[in-house]
């Protein structure tokens, strides 16, 4: 029987939670997903605070991962010890605190692992190459379904890390340049993929920061710290059909909710 997998793009600041504990219950009705992975980097702007990550899970994150900006909060790092559902990059430091990767069980009783990693190119930190990580990684996995979180900067990096696990990961999806892309679709072996989820905030802004706070950076004028922006917000995800047999990905649609 197929599963559905529901990836969520960057949560945003205050308003970016919000949307979540506000639309998450329903979409995840409407699409009949069984599982829920939420990119919560940028819930605190830089970083998440447990507070958020509680909230991010009663609204229905099944697990939450992380990126560049997981040390940013530096309360996380306990949290990241006692909790399996939240993740951060895989291909970080392994005396770090925290998981890269964790086995979970969806609402129809399948196993699936999900895998956090992080980009290199035009990061400011420099985590193990995510490829060589990927590797060792599926060796543990065995056929276990694997979902990855591939959170970074540049499209040629997702598209080759895609092409890469294509026929050995259930299905990759970027984050981090919250910006959605329009190439949802399954490869040629088999793996669901997009190359940016985009993600879940102000809707009218830049990034999810208030526009003019991000054209003054630009134009080279000093800027006090980064602000959500107000209005309305949007949610952005992709959502995963899995064939329950071969755990090979049927289809992979957009599934962006609006306010």
């Amino acid at each position: 029987m197929d599963y559905k997998i529901l990836a969520v793009g960057d949560v945003v600041g205050t308003p970016g939670v919000e949307m979540l504990r506000r639309r998450l219950p329903e979409l995840r009705r409407q699409t009949g997903a069984d599982f829920v992975i939420v990119n919560g980097e940028n819930a605190a702007m830089v970083g998440l605070t447990p507070r958020q990550a509680e909230t991010l899970r009663d609204a229905g994150a099944d697990v939450i991962t992380l990126g560049n900006h997981t040390w940013k909060c530096r309360e996380i790092c306990d949290y990241l010890d006692d909790c399996s559902a939240i993740l951060r990059p895989a291909n970080y430091a392994p005396a770090l605190p925290g998981r890269g990767w964790g086995v979970y069980t969806t609402a129809r009783g399948n196993e699936i692992a999900v895998v956090n990693l992080l980009g290199r190119l035009n990061m400011e930190v420099g985590p193990d190459n995510p490829f060589h990580k990927m590797d060792a990684i599926l060796e543990k996995l065995g056929k276990t379904p694997v979902f990855v979180d591939f959170h970074a900067e540049a499209t040629s990096e997702k598209q080759a890390l895609g092409w890469y696990l294509d026929g050995r990961a259930a299905a990759v999806f970027g984050t981090h340049t919250h910006v959605p892309t329009a190439d949802a679709r399954v490869l040629t072996k088999g793996t669901g993929y997009v190359t940016d989820l985009g993600m879940t905030g102000p809707r009218d802004s830049a990034l999810g920061v208030c526009a003019e706070q991000s054209v003054a950076l630009f134009r080279g004028e000093l800027t006090s710290r980064f602000e959500a922006a107000e209005g309305p917000c949007m949610l952005n995800a992709v959502l995963f059909t899995m064939d329950g047999t071969t755990n090979r990905c049927r289809k992979a649609e957009r599934a962006d909710v609006y306010d």
